[in-house]
């Protein structure tokens, strides 16, 4: 196709120039929107905020909204037909996150962080699709749910009967040989019972290292960790110790 003036006129037309609008307010409304959902992570000091959430949400509305105006690519001078298939950019875009939702799940050792992070990403690309294709409202409620939903169900969980869960390590001196019974007997004393399965156990230098998830028998039952901590401190034959919450 040549350059000249007339070619470069048809991405200045007025038609071009309403899709360009139509698309620019779609793009500035799904960032809004994923700013919305974004703020809670940002509040409590995630790693993911309102910049990524804005992104996600807004990149998600702009690949499903140019899709919408293949009549108007390439200054609506193609000169090869344009046969989309709108679903079959939504499933890009799915697969493409859950890449992204992948980097931000972390574990350590018994305990997994991240999952709130990855799930709301998913639902903040949902929602830029959901605006690239045009079902504002729907976008606006899913926003409004998704940020209720972090930042009142974990109050609502406080509420409800729960069992906590403790990840436990611990180290024995040499030549000390600890026995299951006995720590079960010790962790029932103190509100939780060592889950079944959770056991492992091993040896390097002649000193033998347990590690296993207590759970607690009532959220109020549980001994706190300093108070474990306290005890640990004193129990005979462990030479080290880690306590962490089991987070899932």
């Amino acid at each position: 196709m040549a350059i000249n003036l007339a070619n470069l006129m048809n991405y200045w037309s007025a038609a071009e120039l309403d899709a360009n609008l139509i698309i620019f307010l779609n793009l500035a409304g799904a960032m809004l929107l994923g700013f919305v959902v974004g703020y809670e992570r940002y509040y409590h000091g995630r790693a993911a905020g309102m910049r990524t959430y804005g992104l996600v949400c807004m990149a998600s509305a702009a690949l499903v909204v140019i899709a919408g105006y293949p009549e108007f690519w390439f200054g609506a001078r193609s000169q090869y037909p344009v046969n989309l298939d709108p679903s079959r950019t939504i499933q890009g875009i799915v697969t493409g996150i859950g890449f992204l939702g992948a980097g931000v799940i972390m574990k350590d050792g018994f305990s997994i962080s991240g999952l709130t992070t990855a799930a709301s990403l998913w639902a903040s690309s949902a929602i830029g699709i959901l605006v690239g294709i045009g079902f504002y409202a729907a976008a606006i409620l899913l926003a409004l749910l998704s940020a209720a939903c972090m930042i009142w169900v974990s109050k609502l969980e406080s509420l409800l009967p729960s069992r906590p869960a403790i990840a436990i390590t611990m180290r024995f001196k040499d030549g000390f040989v600890p026995d299951e019974n006995t720590l079960r007997a010790i962790a029932i004393k103190r509100g939780y019972e060592i889950a079944t399965g959770t056991i492992m156990i091993s040896c390097q230098e002649q000193k033998t290292e347990w590690r296993f998830v207590a759970v607690a028998l009532s959220r109020k039952l549980g001994v706190p960790l300093s108070v474990l901590s306290q005890e640990l401190t004193k129990f005979e034959g462990v030479e080290y110790y880690h306590l962490a919450h089991a987070r899932n």
